[in-house]
């Protein structure tokens, strides 16, 4: 689903991302709350910038290391959005993953949580994040 709120004759810069959509035995996805100066302070999957050279699963892994100080195993590209903002258009890979190592530490993040499928659309997602939801409410009600 592409965002049409901002038309410009000129082409904007791609930035291309990678988010990780962290599921549990307890069939929970984790969210994490990004600090006020950053976003406004809402609710995304972790995740980041694709390094020049990177592959998008090396670049979750990297991510989510640097983020939250677990180690994960990457799956399935989830979901692709495609987001435009005033300034840039973003691409962003969303990919399953499974904590294998660590404890969760929040080094960028102010606040993070486990939801449930029912609980799942009552956070104050960003924009681009609330693309992803249908494709994880599924996910989590595949048992995933």
């Amino acid at each position: 689903m592409i965002f049409s709120g901002y038309m410009s004759s000129e082409p904007r810069k791609t930035i291309e991302v990678v988010a990780a959509v962290i599921g549990n035995c307890a069939g929970a996805v984790l969210a994490t709350k990004c600090p006020p100066h950053k976003h406004g302070g809402g609710w995304e999957f972790p995740g980041g910038k694709i390094e020049p050279g990177e592959v998008p699963q090396d670049a979750v892994v990297r991510e989510i290391r640097e983020e939250l100080g677990v180690e994960v195993s990457v799956g399935a590209l989830l979901h692709t959005i495609e987001w435009d903002y005033p300034d840039f258009h973003l691409r962003m890979l969303c990919y399953t993953c499974t904590i294998e190592q660590g404890e969760l530490l929040l080094r960028e993040h102010t606040a993070y949580c486990w939801l449930t499928k029912d609980k799942l659309y009552e956070l104050d997602w960003l924009p681009a994040d609330v693309d992803a939801l249908p494709a994880v409410a599924a996910w989590l009600a595949e048992g995933h």
